[in-house]
């Protein structure tokens, strides 16, 4: 009999390509996805999966039709990867993020419990719950010190998995995962932003790329590499939670200048802090300039993860390159416009 999983947040970027993993591991795959919601499979149907996974109505809010579905479905696992997951916007809407990225992971931890705890859980935790940082770089023992109303939700979701753990011996795990990026992010996202703005000028539909902070730090690796992670966790004999992480460190400007050489722009970086800006060496031509109105009510300035544990209990390691993610989804967004 083929394993079931269930994924919450499908149609996201990392729901896609947890999905298309878990079909390659001969799963039946299960998504749930918001009524109220427009139905946006353009992930899935980029990855050539949409006709292969199974929707259902799930909402995170509503603790009836959570129990309703899983014991409908009956999953092995369930992967919670659905959430409000932009962290300026939650700065506006603090009580609905508390709900659906914190409360929400409650309400699922216990409908397993009720329905059957012998499901495993995996809780899509996030290195912004470090926040202001206490160690570096941040491992699974490092304190949280979280910078926003979501990573306080996320914290939130983090030790409700923990407690059930260990209070019931229910296989819940939480992946602290490290920014990682793909051509599916969603444009909201300063990766996203940055890549099809780029695409935009290189085709000469736009003036200029506004951005916030950067010289803001973050270690970003691939989100098909992640979710390879998120499915190890679950299979491990014994729940707990991990980093994934690259353990480097690159600027957003970093970030910038790799993804314009990948379409043809030589960038220059000049000024300081929120009025730094680029140019390109060959025309001269201002690119980018830092807005301040984009910089967060409370930064984070520098993240970056240790991925030891997992790479020793779960033979964990990213495989794409920094340079190789700047590049693809540079010539993803070309290709698209």
């Amino acid at each position: 009999m083929m394993k079931r999983a269930l994924i919450t947040g499908i149609t996201g970027q990392d729901g896609a390509y947890l999905a298309q993993h878990l079909l390659q591991q001969g799963y039946e795959v299960y998504g749930g996805i918001r009524r109220t919601s427009t139905r946006a499979l353009w992930r899935l149907e980029e990855l050539g999966v949409a006709d292969r996974v199974n929707l259902v109505d799930f909402e995170l809010l509503e603790t009836t039709n959570l129990i309703s579905a899983i014991r409908e479905i009956r999953p092995a696992e369930i992967y919670n990867l659905a959430a409000q997951s932009f962290v300026g916007v939650s700065f506006k809407v603090p009580t609905f993020t508390g709900d659906v990225d914190g409360l929400s992971v409650a309400r699922l931890l216990e409908a397993i419990h009720v329905i059957d705890p012998g499901i495993r859980f995996y809780q899509a935790s996030t290195s912004e719950m470090f926040g202001k940082i206490q160690q570096t770089p941040q491992t699974e023992l490092t304190p949280f010190y979280p910078r926003s109303p979501y990573a306080v939700a996320k914290l939130y979701g983090h030790w409700m998995t923990v407690n059930y753990r260990e209070a019931y011996g229910m296989h819940a795990c939480s992946g602290i995962l490290f920014n990682h990026e793909s051509p599916l992010r969603g444009s909201e996202f300063v990766t996203r932003k940055i890549t099809m703005g780029l695409a935009a000028l290189a085709k000469g539909g736009k003036t200029v790329l506004e951005l916030g902070n950067t010289l803001a730090s973050r270690d970003w690796g691939h989100a098909r590499d992640y979710v390879v992670g998120m499915w190890k966790m679950l299979q491990a004999d014994v729940a707990d939670d991990f980093v994934l992480s690259t353990g480097e460190t690159h600027t957003v400007e970093e970030f910038a200048t790799l993804a314009a050489a990948a379409v043809g722009f030589e960038l220059i970086w000049e000024g300081e802090g929120g009025s730094r800006k680029a140019r390109d060496r060959k025309t001269g031509k201002e690119i980018i300039r830092t807005n301040p109105e984009f910089f967060r009510p409370a930064e984070v300035d520098l993240l970056i993860g240790n991925p030891a544990k997992a790479k020793e209990r779960l033979g964990w390691v990213p495989a794409t390159s920094f340079a190789a993610l700047c590049e693809e989804m540079a010539l993803a967004d070309m290709s698209r416009l």
